[in-house]
């Protein structure tokens, strides 16, 4: 096991700067998730630990050892693709051994590792079987497998579940999750999917356009978001955003009307470095009340069996309009169904707002 750190790390490809001085230590036998867009860098990022890509500026260290320059086999690190990458005329053994057989490990000790890891993953009775021979999910496990037998300080995993479909995502998650508290090796996983950062890691470091939105616990993360983008990309509905002015005391939606609920000292408006803000609301903070400050029309219902999700716009030009532009989407248990087209009022859960400043899409501290 090894703590892994990047020194203000850059990359460039043709006069494209895709990272911009990463900085980040992800601690020894912790499980951390770089999650972003598509184009954010995270893949990048990940194939430079890995070496991989030459990085353009800054330092890669691996435990005590700085590795920017050495090769991949000499970082004593593993990964796990996307794709799988097994050898089709190779049986499961032969796909999880033939690294170690190809470093000098003897026969016996390759063994021993690739009944060990089989074992754990589940693979047990399947070493003889072709990759033709098994499933999706069996596939994974056996590069999975690859990765353990060569002990390795990191892991590294390069959007590993995007292949499969949802219930097996689902069953692999938890299996990758069990997997961590066994071995407690290093490990850093890049994915697209916000489900997988929340349930999975320790950390996140969430990117954006090659720079560090933020990086915390997924419980920091989903709080207290630092950005109208990561309140908006972490969690699912994204996070509702109204505009309403401040005047240090009280939120005022734009009909004049203050936004019930919330208190200067839940968020402290005094620190709203302007008199516009959004105001950022989860969609399970959001409660039906009839004497709630927000008035919405709810236009979508999707029932999920426990919960509903109601998809509304705002009513405007009367008590509780909010602006034309906005969406609100609002959780609501399963037994409360209002029907498409009624008119509904919402206050918000006392504590959970969230200000930010417009301009700067940054949270008001």
């Amino acid at each position: 096991m090894a703590r892994v750190q990047l020194k203000n790390v850059e990359k460039t490809f043709n006069k494209n700067k895709v990272l911009k001085g990463i900085n980040v230590e992800v601690p020894d036998g912790s499980f951390m998730v770089m999650v972003g867009p598509s184009g954010c860098g995270k893949s990048t990022a990940l194939r430079c630990i890995a070496g991989l890509e030459e990085v353009t500026g800054g330092s890669i260290f691996i435990g005590d050892e700085d590795v920017t320059s050495k090769e991949p086999k000499d970082r004593n690190i593993a990964m796990v693709f996307q794709n799988y990458a097994l050898y089709p005329h190779m049986n499961v053994f032969d796909n999880i051994t033939y690294g170690l057989k190809v470093r000098g490990i003897p026969a016996d000790e390759r063994k021993r590792r690739a009944e060990d890891a089989a074992k754990l993953l589940g693979l047990d009775g399947l070493l003889d079987r072709m990759p033709k021979q098994l499933s999706g999910g069996q596939r994974q496990r056996v590069a999975m497998g690859r990765a353990i037998v060569r002990e390795p300080s990191v892991f590294l995993f390069d959007e590993p579940l995007s292949n499969l479909d949802a219930n097996l995502r689902n069953q692999m998650r938890i299996e990758l999750r069990r997997l961590h508290q066994r071995l407690a090796t290093t490990s850093i996983y890049v994915t697209h999917d916000q489900v997988e950062a929340m349930t999975l890691a320790e950390k996140i470091l969430v990117l954006r356009a090659g720079n560090i939105e933020q990086y915390g616990t997924p419980d920091d993360i989903y709080l207290h978001p630092a950005s109208v983008f990561v309140a908006q990309f972490m969690g699912s509905p994204s996070m509702n955003m109204i505009p309403a002015t401040t005047d240090g005391e009280k939120l005022i939606l734009p009909d004049g009307t203050p936004l019930s609920g919330v208190a200067a000292s839940d968020i402290r408006l005094s620190a709203a470095p302007t008199k516009d803000v959004l105001v950022g609301l989860r969609c399970e903070d959001l409660l039906l009340d009839p004497e709630g400050s927000v008035q919405v029309t709810v236009d979508i219902i999707e029932a999920l069996g426990p919960d509903t999700l109601a998809y509304c716009h705002p009513i405007t030009g009367k008590a509780g309009g909010v602006s034309d532009q906005s969406a609100i989407i609002v959780r609501l248990p399963g037994t409360r169904r209002p029907a498409p087209g009624d008119a509904i009022r919402l206050s918000v859960r006392a504590g959970h707002g969230h200000v930010f400043d417009p301009a700067s899409g940054l949270r008001c501290l």
